[in-house]
């Protein structure tokens, strides 16, 4: 286990209060987080969590964190997530488990969305780690055209797109929701915001890997502590 990713997982934890339901991301930071929890789970902590893909739910279980579906609560109080990269100014590029989809729905109704990393998910600017975008089966070689566009039309320069494939290379991964994934590497992207706007207007995106406004805390883990940072919006 990652020293750096513990101790943000341990910051991340030092979040967590009595009696709430908490989205829980996916990845091996997130894991590491869930196994955490579950210690405090067995010494009496009482809170709930939904977990954000297959993976990270069979992790709960492994570690005795109580799971509850997501259509059967009134409020998620807390998301605690990883991210590939994020920049100065909280902005995210995940999806590089594959699980953008479900992670983006938890983390949009979370009430706070707390973000752990190392610091080399640290970034200047976006676009290094390649954006993953979730489509639809059904006609993906067009709706990869329309995507190579729409990261034009945002400025990226250098682009290449890409299908990922899963592990054994038997074809395209399949994410939980039945959808595959488009690996858009782009080196550099000049406007998160734009061009979340314009992946988002395409038919067949079932959602990108940018997430905006959308994390309140970042904890950077290091080897001997972590870094807490609260963003400010206007």
């Amino acid at each position: 286990m990652s020293k750096a990713k513990e101790n943000a997982a341990l910051a991340a934890l030092d979040m967590v209060e009595h009696g709430m339901t908490l989205g829980l991301g996916s990845g091996s930071t997130a894991e590491i987080f869930i196994e955490l929890l579950g210690d405090k789970v067995r010494g009496g902590l009482d809170v709930q969590g939904i977990p954000t893909s297959k993976a990270s739910e069979a992790c709960a279980i492994e570690f005795g964190v109580p799971l509850i579906n997501p259509d059967k609560v009134e409020a998620i109080h807390l998301t605690v997530d990883g991210a590939d990269e994020v920049d100065k100014d909280f902005q995210l590029i995940k999806g590089g488990g594959a699980c953008l989809l479900r992670e983006k729905i938890i983390a949009d109704v979370s009430e706070h969305m707390a973000v752990i990393v190392d610091p080399s998910k640290m970034v200047e600017n976006l676009g290094a780690f390649p954006l993953p975008v979730e489509v639809d089966p059904f006609a993906v070689g067009l709706t990869a055209e329309r995507i190579y566009t729409a990261l034009k039309q945002a400025g990226c320069d250098e682009i290449e797109t890409t299908i990922r494939l899963e592990k054994r290379g038997k074809g395209p991964l399949v994410t939980d929701g039945g959808n595959y994934i488009i690996d858009c590497a782009c080196k550099v992207i000049p406007d998160p915001r734009l061009t979340a706007s314009l992946l988002a207007s395409i038919p067949g995106v079932m959602e990108h890997g940018l997430f905006i406004d959308l994390a309140d805390t970042l904890i950077i883990g290091e080897e001997d502590h972590a870094k807490v940072m609260e963003i400010v919006r206007e």
